[in-house]
């Protein structure tokens, strides 16, 4: 077993496949954490807007999680409706692609493209930001410790997806249970007395503009993000896939709404306030349980499922890139799976990408925040305008009513979008703004590259009758000394055409040392004698391709005849061996490679180990 499969495991069987796909709580862990741990900052941001009004502005809380509620209930019933409809995954960009048109799908693809990244991005900072909150001394390691967490989702995606979400479930359950059993416990008892600052409750919530909501739930929206990642992820189910992709759709919304709700509910029974060194989440939690051992346990799960969170965009953003490959707006290479049947392109350019985001913000969470949920919630308004469209077109029992909330969930998702745009634009979302089109742009030259490509080669079509071309002339460059690859490469070149010409370049050398060693080759050329035409060419340049060239370019050959040049070399069956021989037939090449009239083969022989791990036997006779 070499190293690579050692690290990423055996290479699987296409029948295999059932072992890497997920269930219902496998789906919680690989495509699920990004919404789940949306709740230690979408709460959060809704009470840091509402406090610049004072602080019983903190009283609105509870009426904007309730509609970012009902909106989360909108886009789960939605998206349960798009794993129905659209099974071969995709979420927003299939369904745009299918009812909105070609531009709206490009844009819903782009859009998706740049959450997911961020997503990433976001979610490792995150992890890391709240490890180095309680360990202070770790803030110098911040940007290593999150590229390091990001090779390690990375590397676990890279051995499956059903791998990444076996490892990923117990931090999950830690998470989702023990977040709920606290949250349930500060109902059935007082604020725990280390709170550490109430609002007046009597205190009447002052008067605000419908403005001031609104942006307000708009930043609560980002508790949003990643309720779309399970419907672009269909395929990764086992089955029946739809109805485990539902299922996990819906107790996805039920256990955010839950959280979202008792999170709103205990922040203004406790009467807690954002800001300083530590989180609402942790306020909130402080006043439930106090500092016992769950709140400890319980911090410690989402500090590490903060960091997990990365997980969906690796579920998700791979698949989708599949799609996009299969439609031509991407190398045709993302649509291939890796030997651990998961689309390897995708995990690799993802983790590049958020890689050099990271580096670009140094690790800081507060530098990307400003760019997130932009482009998800373009996703979401987009889909959910398709879904009207879809219901209109196919009429099944209900439609009006179906078609009536994905309208509802369109208009109010493309007004958060415009709301992040407008009041975070200066921060960052411009960068958001801005690549957007670019990744559109990119898409329409690679369908315009596939489009011509194709016309060219005839896709779809049936070529030309075979008929067969004269018989090559074969130019086999040769090395100033005889060997037994030169014996190899002249047989061989022997068995294709009657016309070969061995082809020997003497560089010049000071003092006429390059005449000896001529005179010397021919000696010995004359006792071997072979039954092949020698050319001897002289180069002036320390340079053996140009002088090749213009041989080439002199003979004289019949129509549609071609010339094959035929380059012996070495192949070292090691590494470490490579850097001791020239590579001459890349040079040769890369210097013909675009020459329609000429065609490039090469004659390896093998040379074993220089370790004694063995030779190869099948360099033929």
């Amino acid at each position: 077993m070499d190293a690579w499969q050692f690290l990423f495991g055996r290479p699987l069987k296409a029948r295999e496949s059932e072992s890497e796909e997920i269930g219902t709580s496998g789906g919680l862990a690989a495509l699920s954490l990004d919404a789940l741990t949306s709740v230690a900052y979408g709460p959060e941001a809704i009470a840091l807007v509402l406090i610049t009004v004072g602080a019983a502005g903190i009283h609105y809380l509870l009426p904007i999680s309730l509609a970012i509620i009902g909106l989360l209930a909108i886009l789960v019933l939605s998206y349960s409706q798009v794993i129905d409809a659209y099974p071969q995954g995709g979420g927003a960009y299939a369904v745009s692609k299918d009812n909105l048109g070609t531009g709206a799908s490009k844009l819903a693809a782009a859009a998706l493209i740049v959450d997911y990244i961020l997503t990433v991005s976001i979610s490792i900072a995150a992890g890391i930001g709240a490890l180095t909150s309680t360990f202070p001394s770790l803030l110098p390691w911040t940007l290593v410790m999150c590229l390091g967490l990001l090779a390690i989702v990375t590397f676990m995606n890279l051995r499956g997806v059903g791998e990444s979400a076996r490892a990923f479930l117990f931090p999950t359950m830690v998470f989702v249970v023990g977040l709920l059993g606290v949250l349930a416990y500060g109902f059935f008892r007082p604020a725990h007395t280390y709170m550490l600052k109430k609002v007046p409750i009597a205190s009447a919530p002052p008067h605000v503009s419908l403005f001031f909501l609104l942006t307000a739930f708009a930043a609560g929206c980002t508790a949003l993000t990643g309720v779309e990642a399970i419907a672009n992820g269909v395929p990764l189910f086992r089955e029946p896939r739809q109805l485990r992709a539902k299922r996990t759709e819906w107790l996805l919304g039920i256990l955010l709404g839950a959280m979202l709700l008792g999170i709103a509910l205990l922040t203004v029974r406790f009467g807690v306030l954002p800001g300083g060194n530590t989180t609402l989440l942790s306020k909130v939690m402080v006043g439930a349980v106090g500092r016992s051992w769950a709140f400890f346990v319980v911090s410690l799960a989402i500090t590490t499922v903060l960091g997990l969170a990365a997980n969906t965009s690796f579920g998700s953003l791979p698949v989708l890139a599949s799609l996009l490959a299969r439609d031509r707006y991407l190398p045709q290479s993302f649509a291939i799976r890796g030997d651990r049947l998961v689309f390897e392109r995708g995990i690799w350019v993802l983790a590049m990408a958020s890689a050099l985001l990271l580096v670009a913000v140094n690790g800081n969470t507060q530098a990307l925040i400003p760019m997130f949920a932009i482009g998800v919630f373009t996703g979401f308004t987009l889909s959910q305008f398709g879904m009207v469209l879809h219901w209109r077109k196919t009429r099944p029992p209900g439609w009006k009513l179906r078609a009536t909330l994905n309208l509802a969930g369109a208009f109010a998702t493309g007004l958060a979008t415009m709301l992040f745009v407008v009041t975070k634009f200066v921060e960052g979302a411009w960068v958001v703004v801005l690549a957007i089109p670019v990744i559109i742009f990119l898409f329409g030259r690679i369908r315009r590259y596939y489009d011509r490509a194709g016309r060219q080669l005839q896709v779809g079509g049936l070529p030309q009758p075979v008929t067969p071309w004269p018989r090559p002339i074969v130019i086999v460059p040769l090395a100033p000394s005889l060997t037994e690859l030169t014996r190899r490469a002249l047989s061989h070149a022997l068995s294709l055409s009657d016309e070969v010409i061995a082809v020997v370049v003497f560089l010049e050398a000071p003092h006429g040392e390059d005449s000896q060693l001529r005179r010397v080759f021919e000696a010995d050329w004359q006792k071997w004698n072979p039954p092949v035409r020698l050319v001897i060419l002289k180069s002036q340049y320390q340079s053996v391709i140009r002088p090749l060239l213009r041989f080439i370019n002199s003979i004289e050959r019949h129509a549609n005849q071609r010339i094959l040049v035929l380059v012996p070399e070495v192949v070292p069956d090691s590494l470490g061996s490579m850097l001791m021989h020239n590579r001459l037939g890349t040079a040769i090449a890369n210097a013909l490679k675009k020459r329609t009239d000429v065609v490039i083969g090469m004659v390896p022989m093998h040379l074993p180990d220089p370790l004694g791990s063995g030779s190869r036997k099948s360099d033929g006779p």
